[in-house]
């Protein structure tokens, strides 16, 4: 059948499936709809619940403000799809075009997207994590299980990990003014996320609102008493700290483990897809009926080298599954390529925090804006000589500006004088990333290379 023939026939008949009842699912699948696909429809997804927003449960669900039951996504539209919801996928054939799930059923596409996203890291010691009051923060589920313990009182809430979702967790926690203890593995929180600089004033934010901070230090082990609930933690400085809840922000796994044996080129750091969101297979050849999209994709972005990028972002996700729908549905010459510029944002003890392009990847920043004394701030990342990310403390009026200055390589360091511009601003300072072989809390962004899969292949060159 002639490609425009498979096409038409697509659009009016044809069968895709959705895996990932998410933000990328959902905007794929009505993305689909208003471009003109008429076939049969599948959403699959491993919760009971029609898709919902996650950002709230760490921000305004902890606070009351919101009930998590109450954080569905709005529907644009009408999908009109079968919904097989409160059942993983498990495997996919890609052969015969299946996708397994749990209950044992198979699930036939003709075009497929997978839109599986990420899970909180867990506690690693399986019997302490298993402790009642050791909590994880992802699913609704998880948002109304927190906030109930919240609700009642305890004596000190622990937080591993200062990421961002730590910092929300401790920042909710002293607005009601329950204690809250956070150990991060760091020299201060977000540093994984914005670098050593930014991260000092995040410190400051942290103690000046009462959290009892612990940087440098490890999480060696929980322990419970005789009935089975977390009562105190203890840390690599070999302190012990009372608590009786206890939550793990210990960062996200994406979730690729269905996919093993597939044959995508999948694994730990995510799916790996061209520019037009169409997935690898192992050997680093593109399909062209399998589309992947939101925090689980891996894929190669023009203005950051054309490095594979992962990204945990609310608007990617969004921005993905549109791309990846459009050109599931469209000739080639009509498809279009994913390069949305990151942006992440938090709000944490009072401050809005918001970023655009790839802080990590940053060598140097400046202050163009405000002073970091004052907490009301830009600070612009540099790499090569290119301004690369900027981030905002409670000044996001600027970072329109600056995303254009990221989109067309602006020099860096920044030249051009701006009203507000302080001594502290005026040369650039190093950033001070960690290591990026040292794992740390929080980064959205990951940059991960330039080959499409993670498989190593060595070149023997035949000998004459």
């Amino acid at each position: 059948m002639p490609p425009t023939d498979y096409l038409d026939w697509l659009r009016r008949e044809g069968r895709i499936v959705v895996v990932g009842a998410s933000l990328a699912g959902l905007r794929g699948a009505e993305t689909l709809r208003a471009e003109g696909f008429a076939g049969e429809l599948t959403m699959i997804g491993d919760e009971p619940y029609e898709p919902y927003d996650r950002p709230p449960l760490s921000k305004a669900v902890l606070l009351g403000r919101a009930a998590p039951h109450h954080t569905g996504l709005p529907h644009r539209r009408e999908i009109d799809a079968k919904w097989r919801l409160g059942v993983a996928a498990t495997g996919l054939d890609m052969e015969a075009r299946r996708v397994r799930l749990a209950d044992g059923d198979e699930v036939e596409y003709d075009r497929l997207l997978i839109a599986t996203g990420v899970r909180a890291r867990p506690w690693p010691k399986e019997e302490e994590a298993r402790l009642d009051g050791v909590f994880t923060l992802r699913t609704r589920d998880d948002g109304a299980a927190l906030l109930r313990r919240l609700k009642a009182g305890p004596r000190r809430v622990f937080v591993i990990g200062a990421g961002f979702t730590g910092s929300e967790i401790a920042s909710a926690c002293r607005e009601q003014g329950i204690p809250v203890t956070v150990a991060e593995r760091a020299g201060a929180p977000l540093v994984g996320a914005l670098g050593g600089v930014i991260g000092a004033v995040a410190a400051e934010m942290h103690r000046e609102n009462g959290v009892d901070l612990r940087t440098g230090v490890m999480v060696t082990a929980l322990e419970g008493d005789p009935a089975g609930r977390v009562r105190a933690v203890h840390l690599s400085d070999e302190s012990v700290v009372e608590a009786d809840v206890v939550v793990v922000g210990l960062g996200a796994t994406r979730n690729t483990e269905w996919l093993t044996g597939s044959g995508l080129g999948a694994g730990p750091r995510g799916i790996a897809c061209d520019a037009g969101c169409r997935a690898f297979d192992f050997r680093g050849i593109v399909t062209d009926d399998i589309f992947v999209a939101g925090d689980v994709a891996r894929s190669p972005h023009a203005l950051f080298g054309y490095q594979f990028l992962s990204l945990e972002h609310w608007g990617n996700a969004l921005a993905q599954a549109e791309i990846a729908a459009h050109n599931m549905i469209s000739p080639s010459a009509e498809r279009r390529p994913h390069l949305w510029v990151p942006a992440f944002w938090s709000s944490q003890f009072g401050v809005n925090i918001k970023s655009v392009g790839v802080p990590p990847m940053g060598e140097q920043i400046m202050i163009t804006q405000g002073s970091l004394a004052e907490r009301r701030f830009v600070g612009v990342y540099g790499y090569k000589g290119r301004t690369i990310a900027a981030v905002s403390f409670d000044n996001t009026r600027w970072l329109e500006f600056y995303q254009r200055e990221i989109e067309k390589g602006a020099p860096f360091p920044v030249e051009f004088p701006t009203v507000d511009r302080r001594p502290e601003g005026r040369s650039p300072v190093d950033a001070d990333f960690p290591d990026p072989a040292l794992p740390t809390h929080g980064p959205m962004v990951t940059l991960s290379g330039y080959s499409p899969t993670d498989q190593q292949l060595v070149f023997h060159p035949a000998r004459h």
